[in-house]
């Protein structure tokens, strides 16, 4: 059964290696305690990282197929960004 995530927030319109993994490390710096899960790779070479944080999941994709780089989360991430 897939989560179901409450937030959702595009980074970029368009998909973008580089700006994947800023994002990815900008969330390791900010959030306290998030712990990084596995990375996935699709045939279409679209990434995406899983982490964990409080038992709750939060994902970044870097989607070639649907032509951006997003994060989707069960949790609320604006307020380690303020």
């Amino acid at each position: 059964m897939a989560r179901e995530y409450k937030f959702h927030y595009t980074i970029c319109n368009v998909p973008d290696k580089e700006l994947y993994a800023r994002q990815c490390a900008a969330l390791e710096k900010h959030i306290p305690s998030l712990m990084k899960g596995k990375e996935l790779e699709d045939v279409d070479g679209s990434l995406s990282r899983l982490y964990y944080h409080t038992g709750k999941e939060l994902m970044v994709s870097n989607d070639y197929y649907i032509g951006a780089l997003y994060i989707d989360s069960e949790f609320d991430i604006e307020p380690y960004f303020a």
